[in-house]
């Protein structure tokens, strides 16, 4: 069973300086976590969206995704407005 978790930012500035680390640092952590894939999506001005897909929820559950939210919230002026978790039932 695939699950996806979907995680949404609103950020205070600095976008550029954020999606720059995003690729170079957070990508290749998330996916050194376990996940199968993960996109990081500019939602507006000054907000964005994680989405990570993990092949199992035994993947999903080991993935140290709380640390690594909290690692880039003390990183970059931005605060999580939500989190979402759960299983894939349907895809194209």
């Amino acid at each position: 069973m695939t699950v996806t978790k979907i995680t949404r930012w609103k950020a205070t500035g600095k976008m550029d300086e954020i999606m720059e680390k995003a690729r170079e640092k957070y990508v290749p952590l998330i996916m050194a976590g376990g996940a199968s894939s993960v996109q990081m999506v500019r939602t507006g001005e000054l907000s964005l969206c994680v989405i990570t897909q993990y092949s199992e929820d035994a993947a999903a559950k080991a993935a140290m995704t709380d640390a690594t939210r909290a690692q880039a919230a003390k990183e970059f002026p931005m605060v999580i407005q939500s989190t979402d978790e759960g299983e894939v039932f349907a895809s194209g």
